[in-house]
């Protein structure tokens, strides 16, 4: 046989150099993202010694060329190691990251509707919430509304208070 079938007849199952190309760019794209991370972030991952030092440096790197080449070192160490925990961090984080964005627009549309409507919003918040204590809501409701009116802007000092009540109340809200 001159070609790289075996002998019944079959193909390696190497992946094809697409595929190899692609999984490269993958893992340089992960080493990025390892470079966004704040020191924390970082040192919370399970990351071999070398390639934690490689991150670390990249980010002092100002020089375009040598952060490009400084990102492909990072890629070329990611394809000696597991990046599956890694990317699985990564994604957890992402994941806790879109879940506390939905929480603090879910708190900013609360306390919006309480400006806006008042006493039966009110109500419709402590039916959903029964936990909270709604005199005291009630009372920084309408101090925020009277300093809206007053102060002509749409955020007051008071609206800020609110927010942050919002967000206590929220935050123990019995699962």
């Amino acid at each position: 046989m001159t070609d790289d079938a075996d002998e019944n007849g079959s193909y390696d199952e190497r992946p094809s150099k697409s595929a190899r190309k692609r999984q490269s760019d993958d893992l340089q794209a992960l080493g990025e993202a390892l470079i966004a991370l704040s020191d924390s972030e970082l040192d919370a991952l399970p990351l071999p010694e070398q390639l934690r030092d490689a991150v670390v440096l990249a980010r002092r790197i100002t020089a375009h060329g040598g952060l490009y080449r400084q990102k492909q070192y990072i890629g070329k160490l990611m394809r000696k190691i597991d990046a599956e925990p890694i990317r699985e961090a990564l994604n957890a984080r992402r994941d806790r990251e879109r879940v506390e964005a939905i929480r603090f627009h879910r708190i900013e549309q609360w306390r919006d509707r309480l400006l806006r409507e008042g006493s039966e919003a009110l109500a419709s918040f402590k039916t959903e919430f029964p936990h909270i204590d709604s005199n005291a809501i009630g009372k920084l409701t309408e101090r925020a509304r009277k300093e809206q009116l007053q102060a002509a802007q749409k955020v007051t000092p008071a609206g800020r208070e609110l927010f942050r009540v919002l967000r206590d109340a929220l935050s123990r809200e019995p699962e």
